[in-house]
């Protein structure tokens, strides 16, 4: 992934898009910086994926500040830099496929109360990561879990 990002910065270079080698050169500073905070060389693909994720979800909250604020400019930035990080993340799955899964591993790890919600999202998150919005599919398991649909 990282051969890729640098080629991507330097496409953008050459077309001297501002815009897009801003966000570009975030997210190769924000990789560089969690191989730092865990002392390594290349970080693992479940490093590089939760970094991203983490700068999509800092990036969609912001967008939604700047929303409400009425500064549409600063929206639009956010936008444009969730679009750039969201081209080095995994294709999300659909609403339907993620139900399934989620019913599926509901089923396979015997959950039957909202207390094994942790352990539903366990294996979520290791057979789905990058996949899946974490944050709303936690809603859904813990709503399945609750009714007892599952």
């Amino acid at each position: 992934m990282r051969d890729r990002l640098q080629q991507e910065i330097k496409a953008a270079l050459r077309a001297q898009d501002k815009s897009r080698l801003g966000a570009l050169r975030l997210i190769s500073a924000a990789l560089q910086e969690r191989e730092i905070a865990l002392r390594t060389d290349t970080l693992s693909e479940a490093d590089t994926l939760a970094t991203l994720q983490k700068m999509l979800k800092q990036r969609r909250e912001a967008a939604a500040v700047y929303a409400k604020a009425g500064r549409a400019d600063l929206e639009r930035q956010e936008t444009l830099e969730i679009a750039v990080i969201e081209e080095f993340l995994p294709k999300q799955l659909p609403a339907e496929e993620v139900e399934r899964a989620i019913t599926g591993i509901i089923k396979d790890v015997g959950a039957s109360s909202p207390r094994d919600l942790g352990k539903v999202m366990a294996v979520l998150k290791e057979r789905y990561a990058g996949q899946i919005d974490f944050a709303q599919a936690s809603g859904r398991v813990k709503a399945l879990l609750q009714s007892g649909a599952a």
